[in-house]
C-alpha cells in the first residue's frame, strides 16, 4: 500500500508505524482517516485516495 500510495500521491509524505495486535490506522495530518479496528478490514487502495484528496 505505501507504494501504491507514493506512486499515485508523489508529493505525499508517506510514514509508517508498525503497530501491535494487528493495528492498521491511517491519519492525515494527525486526524484518523481509516481504522481496521472499526471496521474490521484493511481499506481498498481507492478508499484511502478518496479520504486523501
Amino acid at each position: 500500500m505505501e507504494r501504491e500510495l507514493k506512486k499515485r500521491l508523489p508529493h505525499a509524505t508517506v510514514d509508517l508505524v508498525e503497530g501491535s495486535k494487528g493495528i492498521f490506522d491511517i491519519k492525515k495530518d494527525g486526524q484518523l482517516i481509516y481504522s481496521k479496528y472499526q471496521t474490521g478490514r484493511f481499506p481498498q487502495i481507492q478508499e484511502i485516495l478518496d479520504k486523501l484528496n
